[in-house]
């Protein structure tokens, strides 16, 4: 039997239907962020990456470089093996209480990263509740999919964002227990959950509440707690669950919540239980990416005028972006061959690295280009961005969006907008 055939086919059906992924070969330079050199086929070029989700350049910060360094030095490269043997550091303890003291929490949970942390903890409290019934909004992540199917109970997806649809599940679920899971910033269309109101329904119908955080750690509320800080409703939610990866600049994902539930999973969680922990240096350099940003507004306000900027470049070339109150420029292009030589036209005429999103990460016929601005994108690299994407897309024939025709139909929950077409 032909055993490579097997696999030769199922990579020939994502070449086929346009999905097949090719990675860029990058090489960050911390010191010239967020520039970059693309190891190419005709050598090295230098580049602006313009997707990254360290989105406040946190992993060049000299602080959090030098926490890492001077913690490799003392401590060596690695963790030294699970929690439960020799991996529970000092450095992962302190890491731990910074989380539980960032989001209001008892308590602290670090796992190897976002989507460990999610899988794991979603499945994890769901089977530890009898007959629990999960709650998931259509939109979450693939990491809380996986959760909520590893959890192995019954579960009911409400339309995204949508409240009276929210209610209708859980007032079917009657007396049974509930746990509801959702995001602040959902990262492929930029919106933001109406959190005050879901966990009035969630305390109506005596629901539990787990909320990933993880796109906007670090850039929303005064202490960078998240969006839920911001509203001023992070009390109200049981289960906050993070990422060290993004705006923190490391990497590693985490819960925090009480002290029972965190123990719980500790205890019962086969993903933080049978997994090599994270190193101390990792640990380390984290704590000092957590601690400078619970003070400092810089990175944060310069990553906002930055991101307003873009906007503004954008909507003046006629491009047609989806209307977002976060950080994340979706610009659509709606098929994913031509998304495809969008990013490789960018990345190889203009210097400007950009990722196509395809399905299945966004439904087919919303495939886009998913822009993230960082305070340090200078006015000059914005200019250029906004020029090469209107080459592009006339190079392309792709449309913009005329003042006078209807919107965009984005993915659900999201609102497109008209622009006026470049030059009149």
């Amino acid at each position: 039997m032909n055993y490579d055939s097997f696999f030769a086919d199922a990579v020939d059906a994502l070449r086929r239907e346009r999905r097949y992924r090719t990675f860029a070969e990058i090489e960050r330079d911390a010191s010239r962020f967020p520039r970059a050199l693309w190891h190419s086929a005709g050598g090295p070029r230098e580049i602006v990456v313009w997707c990254s989700n360290d989105y406040l350049g946190m992993g060049r910060h000299p602080a959090v470089i030098e926490a890492m360094r001077e913690t490799a030095a003392l401590r060596g490269a690695g963790a030294g093996g699970t929690r439960n043997i020799s991996g529970n550091s000092h450095e992962i303890v302190t890491l731990e209480h910074e989380l539980a003291d960032l989001h209001g929490k008892e308590r602290g949970l670090i796992f190897t990263s976002g989507y460990v942390s999610n899988a794991t903890g979603i499945s994890t409290i769901a089977k530890l509740i009898p007959d629990c019934v999960v709650i998931s909004d259509e939109l979450n992540h693939n990491s809380m999919i996986e959760g909520v199917r590893q959890g192995g109970r019954q579960k009911a997806i409400f339309r995204h964002n949508d409240l009276a649809h929210l209610e209708e599940l859980l007032q079917a679920a009657g007396n049974r227990p509930k746990l509801v899971v959702f995001e602040s910033v959902y990262s492929m269309d930029g919106d933001i959950a109406p959190m005050a109101e879901i966990c009035d329904l969630a305390e109506r119908y005596g629901a539990m509440t787990y909320l990933d955080e993880v796109h906007a750690v670090g850039m929303y509320g005064p202490r960078g707690a998240g969006v839920a800080e911001r509203d001023g409703v992070m009390h109200r939610i049981d289960v906050i669950e993070g990422t060290l990866g993004k705006a923190f600049g490391v990497v590693g994902g985490y819960l925090t919540g009480k002290r029972v539930v965190m123990d719980a999973v500790r205890s019962y969680a086969p993903g933080f239980i049978f997994t090599t922990a994270l190193p101390p240096a990792v640990a380390a350099a984290a704590t000092a990416s957590i601690r400078h940003l619970k003070a400092s507004q810089a990175e944060r306000q310069g990553q906002r005028a930055q991101v307003a900027k873009t906007k503004a470049a954008l909507a003046a070339a006629g491009l047609p972006q989806m209307e977002t109150p976060t950080h994340i420029i979706p610009v659509m292009v709606g098929d994913a061959k031509a998304c495809k030589a969008a990013s490789d036209v960018l990345l190889a005429e203009h210097g400007i690295y950009i990722q196509p999103i395809n399905y299945p990460t966004v439904p087919r016929g919303t495939e886009r280009l998913r822009i993230t601005p960082t305070p340090f994108h200078t006015d000059k690299m914005i200019a250029h961005l906004a020029e090469s994407l209107s080459d592009v897309w006339a190079r392309l024939d792709l449309p913009r969006v005329a003042g006078h025709q209807a919107p965009l139909r984005a993915a659900a929950g999201t609102k497109a907008i008209a622009l006026p077409m470049a030059g009149g």
